[in-house]
């Protein structure tokens, strides 16, 4: 998992925001999470699920090798196994993502943006041009979200370009410079469309938020 941004990537990050929202009227924000959702309830249905689908060919082996099991004792074994299972995903919580389905961990992810976007106010910009950048690392996702007034201008594959590039910069240990990068092509997308002008007030605060 990449690591936490430095107080310097910080400093420098918050100073790349503030140039790009010098020649916008658009507003960018950034939240990193290190995690979507702790995904516990999820990954013990499915190790429960690998255990039951697990001893169906053991009991079928023991069958015709006329190795007669009772069923509590099948039963309890089964419980057992589970448990042991859950206790290993509560001591290594990083396990648990493993065993949940890509569409799941996406879906958790994109449901946190929204909640990010709304919870950090992009949503309330004079001219609705605040867009958020989020990355959830945990999922390898990321996403723009974009408020009414610019993405009705933006078509989706200029976003969709903007978060190829962060998800691969983040996936080789490049975080600080994936979202560098990402600020900079959505600023120069929301100064074509939106540019500054003299009334150009700051209505978000222009730090990267890691949560």
């Amino acid at each position: 998992m990449t690591k936490p941004l430095t107080p310097e990537q910080h400093e420098s990050l918050a100073a790349r925001i503030r140039q790009a929202e010098a020649q916008t009227r658009g507003e960018i924000y950034c939240v990193v999470a290190r995690a979507s959702d702790s995904y516990a309830y999820p990954a013990a249905f499915m190790l429960a699920l690998g255990v039951m689908l697990v001893s169906l060919p053991v009991v079928v082996w023991l069958d015709r090798s006329w190795l007669g099991l009772p069923h509590l004792t099948l039963v309890l074994s089964q419980l057992a196994a589970i448990g042991v299972a859950c206790l290993l995903l509560w001591s290594v919580p990083r396990l648990r993502i493993l065993l949940v389905p890509r569409r799941l961990r996406y879906l958790r992810a994109h449901d946190n943006a929204l909640k990010q976007f709304l919870a950090h106010n992009v949503h309330v910009t004079e001219q609705r041009t605040g867009i958020l950048i989020f990355v959830s690392l945990a999922e390898r996702y990321a996403e723009v979200v974009a408020d009414s007034g610019i993405n009705a201008k933006v078509p989706q594959e200029e976003w969709n370009g903007i978060v190829e590039r962060l998800v691969a910069a983040a996936a080789a240990d490049h975080l600080a410079e994936g979202l560098a990068d990402a600020v900079d092509r959505a600023g120069a997308l929301l100064s074509g469309h939106f540019p500054g002008g003299t009334n150009n007030p700051n209505e978000l605060d222009d730090h990267v938020v890691e949560m």
